[in-house]
């Protein structure tokens, strides 16, 4: 039996070989089948006269650690931000041109942190159907197995867990490629959830069930351990500062000379022992996350400007920092990153890094503009929309998170492009920074957390007033913020 379709539905054989035959017959398209069939989409596109325009030289540009962070094939790169911005912190306390945090710390407890809250979100939802919406988004992309992430999770993890630097807990086999143990973590925590629902289903006393829970925390925290070794709960603090360090004398021995043939300045050496990771922040970084604020534009529909959100089942550490994105202006958003930046403090932003970027081109690898990229040329199709049209189409969301560190302005103090630095480490982008046009992030961007101190204080009002609207983790919000996504 022949299922009836509505008319022009199917796809009929005569009209396509009839498109097949336009094609051919005119040499525009020939052209571009020849350059997309041997070059690919983004070297055929790409426009190299205008690509030249955009130079790495900012009215505005701070001064960076001498190392590019690398995130490698994993998706932490909200981590990497995050701690990319503190680590200027630390840098000015203990006068040094370098220094990188331990992201496997950082991705240690998020792990862990995550699957408590998987586990907690299960047995909360126990008694829905497999099938009801929120269970299957529990056991897909809201899994503790992803490494994707954002500022609020950061910001949780540092407070509660502190952070160390790089040498006492360095990257492994399994930071750098995520995939076999985040598989791993997978398989774990369905079995657990599949193990959950069934205590639950059959009546197990909070007890019982709070117990199974401990246990299974137990086995993720023991895959954590083999896959990234065991963090330190204590560790000895021994390092070459500045002379201009801004640490208790006690703490430091008697200024070193430069070594002979260096053009360093002279050093003084830090040593504390049986430091603690919390210690480490407090006394060497200085953090507290509510003096940060995150100001994103997502002109969606079903989200208002002026209103905080957050999206439910999605905050990864009990008891920490929620979601908590307050919807602005883009000029809102632009602003408090430029007011950031004027006063030499890098900030983190996130965006949808993959739209219109020659990612690998030789000649051009690290720009980020609207006219860079002719694939309208290219192909003979109209690919324009509006940013609130991606948004509610989920043709665009923020992909990945990295930091402002420059801005240039014109006349009127507005950004015209930004230098914004990445964590694919020294090879990639130019030399791991990207130039990124004023009119792209408009399209692609929005979404900046910045200290108070930057923030208007119209816009403060709301943030600090405004009630936390919760939205649904399948929801339009979720989807711009890339929840769930690498």
């Amino acid at each position: 039996m022949t299922r009836e379709v509505i008319p022009g539905a199917v796809l009929e054989q005569g009209r396509v070989n009839g498109l097949t035959a336009e094609f051919g017959s005119k040499r525009a398209n020939r052209i571009a089948r020849n350059a997309v069939t041997s070059a690919d989409v983004n070297k055929a596109a790409r426009n190299p006269v205008t690509m030249r325009t955009y130079t790495d030289t900012f009215g505005v540009s701070l001064k960076s650690a001498k190392t590019v962070t690398n995130q490698r094939q994993s998706g932490r790169c909200w981590l990497f931000s995050t701690l990319n911005v503190l680590r200027a912190r630390a840098m000015t306390t203990l006068d040094v041109e370098d220094f990188e945090f331990s992201q496997a710390f950082g991705m240690f407890y998020d792990k862990l942190e995550k699957a408590n809250s998987f586990l907690n979100n299960i047995i909360e939802t126990a008694e829905l159907p497999w099938d009801d919406r929120t269970v299957t988004f529990l056991l897909g992309s809201g899994t503790a197995a992803m490494d994707g992430g954002e500022w609020s999770f950061a910001a949780s993890l540092i407070e509660k867990w502190g952070a160390v630097p790089k040498a006492v807990m360095p990257e492994t086999a399994c930071t750098k490629n995520s995939a076999q143990m985040d598989a791993t973590l997978a398989r774990l925590l369905h079995k657990d959830a599949v193990e959950l629902r069934r205590l639950v289903a059959s009546g197990e006393d909070e007890t019982g069930i709070t117990a199974a829970r401990e246990a299974m925390l137990a086995d993720v925290h023991r895959v954590l351990c083999a896959c990234l070794g065991e963090p330190p709960v204590t560790f000895d603090l021994e390092m070459a500062v500045g002379p201009k360090a801004q640490l208790p004398e006690d703490k430091l021995a008697p200024a070193l000379p430069a070594r002979p043939g260096d053009d360093e300045k002279p050093r003084r050496i830090l040593r504390e022992r049986g430091v603690t990771p919390r210690e480490f922040v407090e006394r060497y970084v200085g953090f507290d996350a509510n003096d940060y604020v995150e100001l994103v534009h997502v002109p969606a529909i079903g989200l208002e400007l002026g209103h905080a959100y957050g999206v439910r089942h999605m905050d990864t550490v009990a008891g920490g920092h929620p979601m908590r994105f307050l919807n602005v202006e883009s000029e809102v958003v632009e602003a408090a990153a430029v007011a950031s930046l004027k006063e030499g403090v890098p900030c983190y932003m996130a965006c949808d890094v993959m739209q219109e970027f020659g990612r690998r081109l030789e000649d051009f690898p690290g720009t980020l503009a609207l006219d860079t990229m002719d694939r309208e040329g290219l192909f003979g199709v109209s690919l324009g929309m509006t940013r609130a049209e991606m948004l509610d189409s989920r043709e665009t969301c923020f992909t990945h998170a990295m930091t402002f560190q420059g801005v240039e302005l014109d006349e009127g103090g507005h950004a015209c492009a930004w230098r914004v630095e990445n964590s694919w480490g020294k090879e990639s982008c130019k030399d791991g920074y990207l130039i990124m046009s004023a009119d792209w992030n408009r399209l692609y961007g929005g979404d900046v957390v910045v200290e108070r101190r930057f923030v208007p204080e119209d816009t403060l009002k709301l943030w600090d007033e405004a009630p936390l609207e919760y939205t649904e983790p399948w929801g339009v919000l979720a989807a711009a913020m890339g929840i769930g996504r690498e």
